[in-house]
């Protein structure tokens, strides 16, 4: 066979149901090989959707999303999608397509050494010399993609090589294991809880990623833990449980961060630095931290650990609820968080200004939604109060990007989503501004007939800039910019469109956009005053 038919191969017995991408005159024989798998090939209008579509479909099964693009423009427009993936610790696999090795010698049309270009925002990455080489560098790739901490890998094809005659096989997959921290460690974690009168837990993404949320609802019953999660960790205890203190991360003060100041004992559970700088929430490094995580700490001088758990965080979790001896102390120390923010949420529930503040547009959309229904907010000053207000119930419900954070993460990641979970409602939150970055995907939505929602906040300019600006200077600059008729543009890629002319249509039309099951764009003009409002807010809360 080719060893583009071998490449194909080994990714069929990887477990591959999707690859994502725009193909080149580079790749062409992948493309023929794909003919004959079982491998549903997803065109994109952008090799960025097709990496934020791979980063998606990584988060959301574990298993590695694979994208693809041709050399040159299309690897580089691939980059920033894999970047993102990367640093949101999604497993993928990117393969792009490169010019024949019989020209890499010299300035060639459309060459760039994408193996160093790649090197810098991928675990790892490769590119096959020789075909037979085809099922070691792949199995090197998942393995390295799902290996905690998970990420992105990267394999480069030649043209000629994927042309070649090879005679091999896929190699044999087999799973990680993480092994339990030691006996006389789980006993000093439990002994550190013991002794706090204020522990409060930090979960992050990596509850998610390591199947950890029971185990963690569990101990935190247990123990009597409140809970405060990050962006991405949303959803590891219920926003309904009393422990939950729900999300931190908006920045400055905030009531949650009260509660942080409060502990004496951190447990920063799955928690991923990148994610949440450690000098927002322990500014002077004084409070201790519990580090439980499938790899040791990073060294920073804000997180402080004491005692590091390390290895499979499901199974150290309940060793460390079992290893706990006396009763759980009281934790009333923390209920005034908990409450304040829920006041707060449920001030706006009948509110009717108009244009529609955040505040609002968050409570009929999760008053609406079910529990398990999945949210990707898109990124600009619609994520900060999606994050800070919209409450998940479950893990991987509201997909947030904190890592590398890029615009137009939202409407690729719905279709993504959709494709792993049709039988759930999927809602992209975007921008005006991060939409139209991506916009170009209604067509594949379209195409693929996945019924997802798009409700999009549209306030004419890139409002989280104005909202940085402004508290800065007081002043705004260069982010005003206009935009077309969206009810035109979604009706002509074929999507059905709604917009909201009064603030009380919201909660119906949203229920209405649901219900049609078919693809369905929301315009929904935003208050953005009401971010210096919620600044001049945090920046009066006393702890």
């Amino acid at each position: 066979m080719k060893a583009a038919e071998l490449l194909i191969r080994c990714l069929e017995n990887e477990g591959v149901e999707y690859i994502f991408g725009v193909p080149g005159e580079e790749n062409i024989d992948v493309m023929d090989a794909l003919h004959d798998s079982t491998i549903q090939f997803i065109l994109t209008r952008h090799e960025t959707s097709a990496a934020f579509m791979a980063g998606a479909y990584g988060r959301l099964t574990g298993k590695p999303g694979v994208c693809l693009a041709t050399l040159g423009p299309g690897a580089t427009n691939l980059l920033t999608g894999v970047a993102n993936a990367n640093m949101d610790l999604c497993p993928i696999v990117a393969i792009t397509g490169q010019a024949g090795l019989s020209r890499q010698h010299k300035v060639s049309h459309q060459y760039y050494d994408m193996v160093s270009v790649y090197e810098k925002v991928t675990k790892w990455n490769a590119q096959i010399k020789t075909p037979e080489i085809v099922p070691e560098v792949v199995r090197k790739a998942f393995h390295v993609a799902t290996k905690e901490k998970t990420g992105a890998t990267h394999i480069e094809l030649p043209e000629d090589i994927a042309g070649m005659e090879v005679d091999s096989s896929p190699l044999h997959v087999v799973p990680h294991h993480l092994a339990e921290a030691d006996g006389p460690v789980i006993n000093q974690a439990a002994e550190m809880l013991e002794k706090a009168k204020h522990p409060l837990i930090l979960a992050g993404n990596g509850v998610t990623r390591g199947n950890a949320a029971e185990a963690l609802r569990d101990l935190v019953t247990i123990a009597n833990l409140p809970v405060v999660h990050t962006f991405m960790g949303k959803g590891a205890v219920p926003w309904t449980d009393e422990h939950s203190l729900l999300t931190a991360g908006i920045g400055g003060d905030d009531y949650i961060t009260c509660g942080l100041d409060e502990a004496d004992l951190i447990i920063a559970v799955g928690f991923d630095m990148a994610e949440y700088s450690p000098k927002s929430w322990n500014p002077e490094g004084q409070t201790p931290v519990l580090h439980i995580d499938t790899r040791e700490a990073e060294i920073d001088a804000c997180y402080p650990v004491r005692l590091q758990v390390v290895g499979n965080l499901q199974e150290n979790i309940t060793n460390i609820k079992e290893a706990l001896s006396e009763k759980a102390g009281d934790r009333t120390w923390i209920s005034h968080v908990r409450s304040k923010a829920f006041s707060e949420l449920e001030s706006y529930q009948n509110d009717e200004a108009y244009p529609v503040k955040p505040q609002k547009i968050i409570a009929d959309l999760r008053s609406v939604l079910a529990e398990d229904s999945i949210v990707i907010s898109d990124v600009g000053a619609h994520k900060m109060w999606m994050a800070r207000m919209y409450h998940s119930y479950q893990p991987n419900t509201c997909l947030i990007s904190n890592g590398l954070a890029s615009m137009g993460v939202a409407v690729p990641s719905a279709i993504a989503a959709k494709l792993v979970h049709p039988e759930r409602q999927v809602v992209a939150v975007c921008g005006d501004g991060s939409f139209q970055m991506t916009s170009v995907e209604l067509e594949t939505a379209k195409r693929l007939n996945v019924p997802i929602v798009i409700l999009l906040w549209r306030d004419e300019g890139y409002g989280l800039i104005e909202w940085h600006q402004m508290k800065a200077f007081n002043r705004s600059s260069h982010i005003k910019f206009g935009n077309p008729d969206f009810e035109q543009l979604a009706k002509s890629y074929g999507f059905e469109a709604l917009k909201i002319e009064k603030t009380k249509e919201l909660k119906p039309i949203i229920e209405k956009a649901l219900a049609m099951n078919k693809p369905v764009l929301i315009d929904c003009p935003v208050d953005y005053r009401e971010n210096m409002k919620l600044t001049e807010k945090l920046g009066n809360i006393i702890c």
